[in-house]
């Protein structure tokens, strides 16, 4: 079976990390372990002063900014791209990323060359709220915000950002308690429950769309700069050369007539998406002979679709996408789950595209964001109700079949995209600490 030989770029966030690897963070002493690029190093954090009108950057050069993200790639790879954004700015900011030890934070923030720290108490909200498994609730955001107050007061920050996950509500929270300016951003055009209540304490809160303004109690802090892409995503490839990269053997004479499918069922994957392609992928590819599939089947599914799929020298099924940027570049639809950050890359990279919103994500979230996909870049929406194979190839053919739907399918997205948002962002967060 074909699978992806390509390596990830040294800039490019993973989103697949061995969720096995020990944390070797120490959250009692003044050294923190941490992972960076080399195997070990240590970060040295010293003891702040009780006065934190000392921390402006007037009497200190150094501008310092923690990070509080986790749990999926949809909330790491912004904050990712902001802290590149701060960094390029400033190359001598210091930056924290503050997660939980056993999330995908604990190996892909290491791997992107930034300082991590974990905290061994998450403090997961369970549906529905008076579940009895919130009960112990307060105890877990007690027990977190004391491990959170030591590592803060210690790093002294200018600024906390975050960007979402169960670990980033108490790091958040015990930053506002400490009185250090807070800012989040929202990656969802509906927030959930965490966000909404950490906009009474933030200073700014970033969101995606202007229509999420309207959920957010405080609609004075909020400022709409769209959602932070990786800057490989924002770097034009060509798509002939990020074709080649999936399949070498492409003729030179047909690739204007190929069509390229990309199916993205998540970094872990989406069973009700694979199965939908597994009943209609060959026989699409006996029919079609300019179309090709790249197909990432998530991790966790790879195995069982590597032994149901039939090898075919224009498909390629991976478990995991490392070169997001070529896959985008090389496609010319997507089919996907509708998670907060693949539809904003969607739109960024300016592609049609066919979202199957995931029904197990909280509150909602991904039917709401694929709503509004519809309405910015006219999206097909297929709910995992109406999801079929014949459903997916019949919506498939429609738009690889008709030329100026494409056409006016990628400049609606284009033009709802906001591909600065990651330097609009790092430019408010300096304002902030600045005054």
């Amino acid at each position: 079976m074909a699978s992806s030989s390509l390596h990830p770029h040294p800039s490019t966030l993973p989103f697949y990390p061995s969720i096995s690897t020990p944390s070797n963070s120490s959250l009692l002493h003044i050294n923190f372990r941490c992972r960076t690029l080399k195997p070990t190093c240590c970060l040295s954090i010293h003891q702040s002063s009780d006065s934190r009108t000392d921390t402006n950057l007037e009497n200190d050069k150094t501008l310092r900014i923690v990070f509080a993200a986790g749990g999926t790639g949809g909330h790491i790879c912004p904050a990712v791209a902001i802290a590149d954004e701060l960094k390029i700015i400033n190359p001598k900011t210091q930056i924290l990323f503050i997660g939980s030890q056993n999330g995908m934070e604990s190996t892909s923030v290491p791997y992107a060359g930034y300082d991590f720290v974990s905290v061994p108490t998450t403090v997961p909200l369970f549906r529905p709220i008076f579940s009895p498994q919130n009960l112990l609730l307060p105890y877990r955001l007690i027990k977190s915000l004391i491990q959170c107050h030591s590592i803060i007061k210690n790093f002294n920050p200018h600024i906390v950002v975050g960007t979402g996950g169960y670990v980033s509500f108490p790091i958040c929270l015990s930053a506002a308690l400490q009185r250090i300016k807070l800012v989040i951003q929202e990656q969802n055009s509906v927030p959930g429950i965490a966000n909404w209540v950490l906009s009474f304490f933030a200073h700014k809160v970033f969101v995606a769309f202007d229509s999420t303004i309207e959920c957010f109690p405080r609609k004075d802090k909020c400022v709409a700069c769209g959602n932070p892409v990786r800057l490989s995503l924002r770097t034009y490839v060509s798509k002939v050369v990020a074709r080649l990269n999936f399949f070498p053997r492409l003729k030179k004479e047909d690739e204007a007539n190929a069509r390229v499918v990309l199916v993205l069922g998540g970094s872990l994957g989406a069973n009700a998406v694979n199965i939908a392609m597994l009943n209609l992928y060959y026989q699409m590819l006996m029919e079609k002979h300019n179309l090709f599939i790249i197909w990432q089947t998530g991790v966790e599914a790879f195995n069982e679709m590597e032994s149901l799929v039939r090898n075919h020298p224009r498909l390629l099924l991976t478990p995991f996408l490392h070169s997001m940027d070529l896959a985008y570049a090389a496609a010319d639809l997507i089919v996907s789950r509708a998670g907060a950050m693949t539809c904003y890359e969607i739109l960024a990279t300016g592609k049609p595209s066919i979202l199957i919103p995931s029904p197990n994500v909280a509150e909602g979230h991904q039917f709401k964001n694929a709503s509004l996909m519809a309405k910015l870049a006219d999206s097909r929406i297929i709910t995992e109700d109406e999801l079929d194979s014949i459903t997916l190839e019949t919506t498939i053919e429609e738009i690889l079949g008709n030329e100026a739907l494409m056409a006016e399918m990628s400049e609606r997205a284009l033009k709802a995209a906001k591909p600065g948002a990651s330097a609009d962002i790092a430019q408010h967060i300096l304002s902030l600490v600045e005054s």
